[in-house]
């Protein structure tokens, strides 16, 4: 049953989900999110089951009284039942029309073999200069940190902050 309201609702235009999301969740809420990229430099993508924009990245919400990098690895198994280990906070971003903050995690995929869940049908590495059909705003902040990554070890741009 689950299954099917979160396929019926992927039919829903954009408006009735931001619409939606901003009745239902609370009025300001956090964000996690992993930037997992592999030795090629492709970035690793989430099939969600339920988004208009099927593909994106590994993310989901914090829950009250939880440490937010404990908040992405819960998240991650509980969508993949994989485990990822968070190296570093690549991010953390205010964004104002959506009434939230983002935190993004640099993070590897350390134990585990994909299993798939209600909301992720598949994951998949994808070079950064062909991504799937996502929304601009991952497309931009995938493309900025492989920029980065291709520029400089990550070590050199941490020092660099």
């Amino acid at each position: 049953m689950m299954s099917f309201l979160l396929r019926l609702w992927q039919k829903f235009p954009l408006w009735v989900h931001i619409l939606a999301a901003r009745i239902v969740r609370a009025k300001f809420r956090v964000a996690v999110a992993a930037m997992i990229f592999d030795a090629q430099g492709r970035v690793l993508l989430f099939k969600h089951t339920y988004r208009k924009f099927e593909w994106g990245i590994p993310a989901g919400s914090l829950e009250y009284d939880e440490q937010p990098e404990n908040a992405i690895v819960r998240e991650f198994f509980e969508e993949t039942g994989m485990q990822i280990q968070v190296q570093e906070l690549l991010l953390a971003e205010s964004s104002k029309q959506d009434h939230h903050v983002s935190l993004i995690y640099l993070s590897e995929v350390v134990d585990g073999t994909f299993k798939e869940s209600l909301e992720i049908s598949e994951m998949q590495y994808f070079d950064v200069n062909n991504l799937p059909t996502m929304l601009f705003t991952e497309k931009d902040l995938i493309r900025w940190f492989a920029g980065i990554l291709r520029r400089t070890s990550w070590r050199d741009f941490f020092f660099a902050l």
